[in-house]
């Protein structure tokens, strides 16, 4: 069954470039509707613990250390099947790979620096949105 929320993260690399609002509008122009967002900084434990899921792969403390070193922005997003969509809105995860137009093709710098994170499922989309925003802090 498909979920209608998901999470994404505008990444440091997309924020330091000036793209936050540039890929907001495409993700609004999409119809996604963002029922929560912030903007606010991981520590580096933090950022660790949010990608524990990947602790065993030869990227994961690169990983940590970019997520680290500037603001986000975290939001989550409401639509039909967002999960789905939204996988579809961003690209794949290299942005060489990704189809035109899609916010990876367009803002991505690297497949380390892609711009942004998208939920890859209902499980983590539920356990991401909750790492980043208290049920108080989410208006549907």
């Amino acid at each position: 069954m498909a979920t209608n929320r998901t999470l994404t993260m505008i990444k440091p690399g997309a924020i330091r470039n000036g793209h936050a609002g540039a890929i907001l509008a495409q993700i609004q122009a999409a119809g996604f509707k963002i029922i929560a967002m912030k903007y606010t900084k991981l520590s580096a434990e933090k950022a660790g613990e949010f990608y524990a899921v990947h602790k065993e792969r030869p990227f994961y403390g690169e990983l940590v250390d970019f997520m680290s070193s500037g603001p986000i922005v975290a939001a989550v997003l409401e639509k039909d099947n967002a999960i789905a969509d939204f996988r579809e809105l961003i690209g794949a995860t290299n942005p060489a790979d990704a189809a035109e137009g899609t916010i990876r093709a367009k803002f991505a710098t690297s497949i380390g620096e892609n711009a942004v994170h998208g939920s890859d499922s209902d499980e983590n989309a539920h356990i991401e949105s909750n790492f980043h925003f208290a049920a108080t802090e989410m208006f549907a």
